[in-house]
């Protein structure tokens, strides 16, 4: 027992996997950035966030929800699993709604991973999937993509073993914006074995332009042992009340239902989400807004000679060189919040989200005055 102001503190001893975990750092907040630097005016392009803001239709469900909030909300989330079917064209029973995309890839890894057992993950990647893995005491083999951050279904079987449990693929994927064509993703389903589970995480499905783009639906259709992450925080602008979803076939939802807490999505974001999934004007609006920021960014990088990476999603990977990490803190004190790479091991990079034609501009102004000032 250990003495902590008087009383005695029991010296109780966390499991051992948290030794490995490394918690998730979110971009810069609006209100730390004016507080750190006395700003009034600060322009967030580091959460891949829209924009453009949440559905109308969804801040109107939102309303027409709050006298109920008395009530408990529905624990299979029903309704929006069925709007998701006819959406989608599965049944609403191949579904499982979640507290966000986050809480999928958690209950995913709490279902099907014993200790030892091996995901799969390409590197660079979105961190939580090592995450779940360490927290069940699993092992992670990081596959690098290949030359401008392309996938290679070859180099992810390489790495396939008897312990493989989990693949995972992110596409588009963050941070580098980056996809796995249908014809790659059909070459791993055909050649995995049938005991491996692989999650496509489609969260910016909706920005993906390619021709040769699959959202994995179809492989869930053709029976292939697959579940599709998703998630109402991208374009549907819902990230604050967070709502996710997986698609897969009956019996592997059955088994993610079976680890998930009860009433774990609130009703005001089942509301949200179910109304804002039939609101194609503002899906149409904000696709429209992040094609023509994309190549507003595209612009002004190549006018300032900093490299990027064609994106199909919401954000774009640039190169700035040994002096990222100043670059990044010198927008910062302009009122600019963009994401440092370096979580991602790439320490010479930002990614930069997609904001409004205005919001673009000021970032991009930004990095012209550093530059400059710099030379």
């Amino acid at each position: 027992m250990t003495r902590v102001g008087g009383g005695l503190e029991p010296q109780i001893t966390p499991r051992t996997a948290l030794g490995r975990l490394k918690p998730y750092t979110a971009g810069k907040p609006i209100w730390e950035v004016q507080q750190e630097y006395g700003l009034d005016r600060v322009i967030k392009l580091a959460s891949n966030e829209n924009s453009l803001g949440p559905s109308p239709k969804a801040l109107q469900a939102i309303q027409n929800q709050l006298p109920d909030l008395h009530r408990y909300p529905d624990e299979r989330s029903s309704v929006l699993s069925e709007a998701l079917g006819r959406h989608l064209g599965l049944a609403a029973n191949q579904f499982i709604v979640t507290n966000g995309g986050d809480e999928l890839i958690m209950l995913i890894s709490r279902a099907y991973l014993e200790p030892g057992d091996e995901i799969v993950v390409p590197d660079p990647t979105f961190s939580e999937y090592e995450f779940g893995a360490f927290l069940m005491s699993g092992t992670v083999m990081k596959v690098p993509l290949r030359e401008s951050y392309a996938f290679s279904a070859e180099d992810m079987l390489a790495v396939i073993t008897e312990r493989t449990k989990i693949v995972y693929l992110c596409t588009p994927n963050n941070p580098t914006g980056t996809y796995m064509p249908e014809s790659e993703m059909r070459k791993l389903l055909d050649s995995l074995p049938s005991r491996v589970l692989v999650v496509i995480d489609t969260a910016y499905r909706h920005y993906a332009t390619a021709p040769d783009y699959s959202d994995g639906i179809d492989f869930i259709k053709s029976g292939y042992p697959v579940i599709t992450l998703n998630t109402f925080s991208k374009i549907y602008g819902l990230a604050g009340i967070r709502v996710g979803y997986g698609a897969a076939s009956e019996g592997i939802i059955r088994t993610l239902l079976q680890v998930k807490e009860p009433f774990n999505v609130n009703a005001l974001a089942q509301a949200a989400a179910a109304a804002a999934l039939g609101d194609k004007e503002h899906v149409d609006a904000s696709r429209q807004m992040n094609e023509q920021g994309r190549h507003q960014i595209y612009e002004g990088l190549s006018r300032l000679s900093i490299p990027y990476f064609e994106s199909m999603s919401n954000f774009i990977l640039a190169e700035l060189g040994e002096h990222a990490d100043n670059i990044y803190h010198q927008l910062l004190e302009r009122g600019i919040i963009v994401r440092s790479a370096k979580g991602w091991g790439l320490p010479r990079h930002i990614r930069i989200s997609v904001g409004t034609a205005e919001e673009n501009q000021g970032m991009l102004d930004a990095l012209r005055q550093i530059l400059v000032h710099s030379t």
